[in-house]
């Protein structure tokens, strides 16, 4: 078969005779020296431009993944002649049900098909009218062709290449794309996992978090201590909610109040180190000098997510939901904690316990945000809460001075000032 490859691309009229000397090279940069490449969009880009230079006239080329991700099914990475860079679009959880999808070269070769071709100048055969054929035609495109990635375990991919030359690819164009393929399923795999991985970690430990383990921090008691504003937040009287609501019922209600909660956390900079159960753990951390005024923020857009949440629990003639947080202010131990075959990257330390008896507390004092003086004193923000005095907390020798937090007094757009 290479000796074939070798003759056929290694004639004049095939592609100037460049092929045979210079697919050794581009196979050597694509399994080697890709290797300190982390994205697979920009290797694309980098090898479209490598067969332009030897002769092999792709003009777009797409590559079409399966991905691992809570929220996209799946990405597109397209590559036309002369972008610098590749066009990447993802796709949300039943995309594959989508008129878009079904009638497309994709479904084909997911459902099975080891090739699917079209030729751009002429439609008048069999060939399926995709639509995506009209838009490769009216950017004067000539020629398509599609195949799968097949990468371990069954999992496949698509990648697909078209050209404008007239008369479209040549066989020995094509059996020089072929000739990529198994290279091409190689380097993608590596990258597809090693973004899996990332994905992995960040979806159940954090974006922070993943970067410590990823560098390295996977032992019993590695891990860090860092000043941190500490966030703890519990829903109330989920027990009861739990027992009498179905059970779809209750994980639709748990996901729209941690979306409530999350969304503002993470938009200014918190990390959610864990939900427990109907409740979660959150860090600020002070090497951000916004990282107090930041939190209030977040609880503020919080509150107000919770309220527009909670104005449709009650046109459905449900109760709204309350909750409780605890903030304080404090150093913590950041890292692996557990057994030896079973750890957790989390938080602890005193400052997370108080933040946790604030919580506690603010059943009793009837107030749904309690914030430690330490914090208050931190964060300068004292005129615009209610001093609840002093209280005494579990587990504590002394009382602690107390503030309340009402979400209306705060936006985004004031920032405390």
């Amino acid at each position: 078969m290479q000796s074939l490859l070798d003759a056929t691309l290694g004639s004049p009229h095939a592609s100037g005779g460049v092929w045979p000397a210079k697919r050794s090279e581009l196979l050597d940069w694509l399994m080697i020296e890709t290797r300190d490449q982390r994205f697979i969009d920009n290797i694309l880009v980098e090898l479209c431009e490598r067969l332009d230079a030897v002769h092999i006239p792709v003009a777009r080329a797409s590559l079409h993944l399966r991905i691992q991700h809570p929220q996209w099914r799946g990405a597109r990475m397209l590559w036309r002649r002369g972008l610098a860079e590749a066009e990447i679009r993802t796709f949300e959880y039943g995309a594959e049900q989508t008129f878009e999808y079904l009638n497309s070269p994709l479904n084909d070769i997911y459902n099975g098909s080891n090739e699917v071709r079209c030729d751009l100048e002429d439609m008048s055969g069999n060939t399926p009218k995709y639509p995506v054929y009209d838009e490769l035609r009216a950017e004067g495109l000539t020629d398509y062709i599609a195949w799968p990635i097949d990468h371990t375990l069954g999992k496949r991919h698509v990648v697909a290449f078209s050209t404008d030359k007239p008369g479209g690819f040549s066989d020995e164009h094509i059996a020089a794309l072929l000739d990529l393929l198994p290279a091409l399923a190689l380097v993608s795999e590596i990258r597809l996992k090693n973004r899996f991985a990332r994905t992995l970690l960040e979806t159940y430990v954090g974006p922070h978090a993943s970067e410590q383990i990823l560098a390295g921090a996977t032992t019993r008691g590695s891990g860090v201590t860092v000043g941190a504003a500490i966030l703890i937040c519990d829903l109330r009287h989920f027990t009861g909610i739990s027992d009498a609501w179905p059970r779809d019922d209750v994980i639709e209600l748990l996901n729209g109040y941690f979306d409530a909660m999350s969304e503002p956390i993470e938009k200014y900079g918190g990390e959610i180190l864990k939900f427990m159960g109907d409740g979660l753990l959150a860090i600020f951390p002070l090497s951000n000098p916004e990282a107090c005024t930041n939190l209030l923020r977040a609880i503020s857009e919080a509150d107000a997510a919770m309220a527009v949440l909670n104005a449709g629990h009650i046109r459905e003639g449900r109760k709204p939901l309350g909750y409780g947080i605890g903030v304080h202010v404090g150093d913590v131990m950041y890292g692996n904690i557990g057994s030896r075959k079973r750890l957790d990257f989390t938080v602890i330390g005193p400052a997370v316990n108080i933040a946790s008896r604030l919580e506690t507390l603010t059943k009793v004092v009837k107030r749904p945000v309690l914030l430690s003086k330490a914090f208050v004193d931190l964060s300068g923000c004292e005129s615009k809460l209610e001093n609840l005095g002093s209280h005494a907390l579990r587990g504590l020798d002394e009382e602690i001075g107390v503030f309340a937090f009402s979400g209306n007094c705060f936006t985004a757009e004031d920032a405390l000032a």
